[in-house]
């Protein structure tokens, strides 16, 4: 775990986004005081695949698609 102060942070921001692309935790201060973590943002490659919930689903009311009661005054 690295720590910075803001002044330093500002000064080798670059170095700090390598550090965290490669998985270290780095933590940016205010006072000696943490005040948040830079981390990188997650990447979302893998694509949903059709029927991945198949089986999954163990019980839908009869009833699921049908009109609601609280709205019966609009129908």
């Amino acid at each position: 775990m690295s720590q910075f102060n803001i002044a330093d942070a500002k000064s080798h921001f670059s170095e700090l986004i390598q550090k965290a692309l490669i998985g270290e935790e780095v933590i940016i201060a205010k006072d000696n005081k943490p005040i948040l973590k830079l981390v990188p943002v997650k990447k979302t490659t893998k694509r949903r695949q059709p029927g991945s919930a198949q089986g999954k689903v163990l019980y839908v009311a009869p009833d699921f698609d049908g009109p609601l009661t609280d709205f019966a005054e609009y129908c």
